[in-house]
């Protein structure tokens, strides 16, 4: 057996190095300064529980984006150094963010042993490539992200660092090659496990929907799909699940050759950066395609978003979650004894609420981040559902999933997805024509309203007069009838402000409090208005405003969301005088 050596280098704290919502995300070149990774793993490694490194498995794969690789075989020498037993490595370097909570919870090594935690290696939607973004983040051993008090712990410890171990002497591990690599050290054995992670999720997946009711609906002619993995991680499962497994046409996937740089593009699940999607979808104004599939979706750089579309059909986040929440009981049998509960963040529309309601479900609107003063990632969600809560969540950021892992899931909302399709066709399949993607949400509007909902972003404003608007926003909110006056003398056809507040959220588990999440302003016909500031850095802020109009009369649920919306667009610039305070006449990005 080849042994190593442990080295102990003299390093120094390097400033910048406070985990955010989803781990540290610079640029690869601050990466691949001398000690930069190093300091950060190793100051992870200090923040754990000391048998969650000692003796223990910890999973290290990523997005595969550039320098991943390189990444990867400086975790695993730090590990061993540090006295970790054995590391799992995806085949390729290749895991996706929800695979690799999968296998932190469901997977067991030939010996027994069950991981405790993975470095994930992403930047999930960010573009890749030596002039990009890289990043790495920290899951525990329930396989979500690591919860405020560990990455506060890692980030003083970047702070004070002054050493880092490592096994200098450890040769690289052929990552192109499923196989354990078996070395020795001054701890003893110590493993690398390359594998093909699609196996495990493959599993995890079949043990949650009705894969024969899928191949069904698939083996129909008159059903077409388009999966775009935009170069990023999906595309190391794509062919697996929808060609080897459901047995769709290989020429249904497009993009799903996983790309160091994402192929140039932007890894972004939407309707601005998915755009050949967009086009062989129907939904290019340009370039119409003529015929376009029954389904289509697209996934981020890590697999964990996800966007859906019909036939010239977008579907909305928000939509989306609850749509598979209404339908989850009958068309998932995982869910087949019901929905513990519900939960969506609290930006994103209120579409999950009547659900809820209508099906007498618990229900929890929570934080989420990239705001200011927010916890780690989907931790919120992850409580509730290790308290045996929450079913299905989902956030308006293109983030869905449920219980089986605990981050967000964007093949397993695809497969959501074409189980509906499957469950509402399944008597369908011999006649002319199949209830349609565009039919099932319809309906869906038919049954519960629908929720007419924009996201307005300006980027890079000035950090005081933004604080200043918000601060306005918060003073207003003393005389709710001053506010309605000011709203009529606006638009005489907007309904009455019932509701104003500074979101807070109290976690019903931990009971933990998250203060000043946003601003909200919330009328008597069921719609909103939400206001969230980001960055009040020197590069400036970011205000997000959410606006959501709620329309129940069915002569109204065919409109253009512009029309519906245009009425409360009109209240919430002039009552926020987002113009005059911020100098913007236009926001940056309309989503």
């Amino acid at each position: 057996m080849v042994m190593f050596k442990v080295s102990k280098v003299e390093t120094n704290p390097i400033d910048g190095q406070k985990p955010g919502t989803s781990g540290l995300r610079k640029k690869v070149k601050v990466f691949k300064q001398p000690h930069y990774l190093q300091n950060f793993v190793q100051a992870t490694f200090n923040a754990l529980p000391a048998n969650q490194v000692k003796g223990a498995i910890i999973v290290v794969s990523g997005d595969g984006r550039y320098w991943s690789k390189d990444a990867i075989q400086i975790i695993i020498k730090m590990a061993a150094a540090n006295g970790v037993r054995g590391v799992w490595v995806g085949l390729n370097g290749l895991m996706s963010t929800p695979a690799v909570s999968a296998v932190i919870r469901e997977r067991t090594g030939a010996d027994g042993s069950k991981a405790s935690g993975a470095f994930i290696l992403t930047a999930s939607h960010n573009p890749g490539g030596p002039h990009e973004d890289f990043g790495i983040k920290y899951n525990m051993e329930n396989g979500g992200p690591a919860p405020e008090g560990v990455t506060d712990k890692i980030y003083q410890n970047t702070t004070t660092i002054k050493e880092y171990y490592i096994a200098e002497d450890f040769p690289d591990v052929d990552l192109s090659t499923e196989g354990v690599t078996k070395l020795g050290g001054p701890e003893g054995e110590f493993d690398v496990d390359v594998f093909d992670s699609a196996n495990d999720y493959v599993k995890l997946m079949k043990s949650i929907f009705d894969f024969e009711s899928i191949q069904k609906l698939v083996a129909s002619p008159k059903f077409t799909f388009c999966y775009d993995a935009l170069h990023g991680v999906a595309g190391a499962y794509a062919n697996r699940i929808f060609v080897q497994e459901l047995g769709a046409q290989e020429s249904f996937l497009i993009n799903c050759v996983p790309k160091e740089d994402f192929g140039g593009g932007h890894p972004d699940p939407n309707l601005t950066y998915a755009k050949e999607l967009v086009a062989r979808m129907g939904l290019s104004k340009a370039n119409p395609e003529a015929n376009p599939p029954e389904f289509g979706a697209a996934a981020d750089g890590d697999a964990d978003r996800n966007m859906i579309l019909g036939k010239r059909f977008f579907v909305t986040p928000s939509d989306s979650v609850a749509i598979i929440a209404a339908n989850a009981v009958k068309a998932i049998p995982y869910f087949s004894s019901g929905l513990k509960g519900v939960a969506r963040s609290m930006p994103t529309s209120a579409a999950l609420d009547v659900v809820a309601k209508h099906l007498n479900l618990k229900f929890f609107e929570v934080i989420l981040p990239c705001m200011l003063n927010v916890p780690t990632g989907w931790k919120f969600f992850g409580n509730l559902m290790d308290a045996g809560m929450c079913s299905v969540c989902g956030e308006e950021s293109f983030g869905t999933g449920s219980d089986h892992i605990r981050e967000k899931d964007g093949i397993w909302a695809v497969l959501a997805w074409l189980s509906i399709l499957a469950y509402v066709n399944k008597d369908n399949l011999g006649k002319d024509q199949l209830v349609s993607v565009e039919d099932i949400v319809r309906g869906h509007w038919s049954t519960y309203g629908r929720h007419y909902y924009t996201r307005y972003d300006y980027e890079n404003v000035d950090s005081g007069a933004a604080k200043e608007l918000m601060a306005n926003l918060v003073n207003l909110q003393a005389s709710l009838s001053d506010v309605n006056n000011i709203i009529r003398g606006i638009r005489s056809d907007v309904a009455d402000v019932v509701q104003a507040d500074e979101f807070e959220y109290k976690d019903p588990v931990d009971g933990s409090i998250s203060k000043h999440q946003g601003i909200r302003y919330l009328f008597a016909d069921g719609s909103r208005l939400v206001f969230r500031l980001s960055g009040t850095g020197s590069e400036g802020a970011t205000i997000r405003l959410y606006i959501e109009q709620y329309e129940k009369d069915p002569s109204k649920i065919g409109r253009e969301s512009h029309e519906a919306l245009a009425p409360l667009v009109e209240v919430a610039l002039k009552l926020s005088q987002m113009e005059k305070m911020t100098g913007r006449s236009a926001p940056t990005v309309i989503t």
